[in-house]
């Protein structure tokens, strides 16, 4: 066990060092790096309209007219590039946004005009057969509709009983409307 213990120490020695390097250097690029004053970002603002990527002559220009470091002018158009492409994103985003919200309030208004020719159609469809029943002489439109042979009014109920039989079982009905032409239906209670 002792050699595994020699392992882990050495192992936490190589990473003191390494934060110690670390810190250095990070203490060494907050001391390069320098807030950048109008002028400076005006000119990077202006070539960056004219041209978003930096090609090597073009940045070690700009870094020398502005007394930047090149580093720092090619963090600043890659940084520039995202902010412009976020932006892009957003204002895309918007327009498809206000593309779908009328393209939904199309969608329910054809929705809304769909249900009310539907039940215009089903009204038209009641009309024509209420008008082809009326034609043909059975529907209620029909005046000269024959009318059954006997009628509920005329039918004597009394003495059905005496044979263990109810009303309900004797009777049977017959719709006005199931008339066949050139034939008579039988009367059951003659």
């Amino acid at each position: 066990m002792v050699p595994q213990q020699q392992d882990n120490n050495l192992g936490e020695a190589k990473r003191r060092r390494r934060r110690k390097k670390n810190r250095g250097s990070e203490a060494d690029a907050v001391a390069k790096k320098r807030k950048l004053t109008a002028a400076q970002v005006h000119l990077l603002e202006t070539n960056f309209g004219s041209e978003h990527k930096l090609e090597s002559e073009r940045k070690d220009r700009l870094a020398s007219e502005l007394g930047l470091d090149p580093r720092q002018v090619a963090v600043w158009f890659q940084n520039r590039r995202a902010r412009w492409k976020n932006k892009k994103l957003e204002e895309e985003y918007s327009s498809l946004k206000k593309l779908h919200e009328s393209v939904v309030v199309e969608k329910c208004r054809l929705e809304t005009q769909i249900l009310k020719l539907k039940e215009q159609l089903s009204e038209v469809e009641k009309e024509k057969e209420r008008l082809i029943m009326g034609e043909r002489g059975d529907g209620p439109l029909s005046s000269s509709s024959p009318s059954p042979s006997m009628s509920m009014d005329a039918v004597d109920p009394t003495g059905l009983g005496e044979f263990g039989a109810s009303f309900e079982d004797v009777f049977y009905y017959m719709p006005e409307n199931s008339c066949i032409y050139g034939m008579e239906w039988p009367n059951p209670y003659i």
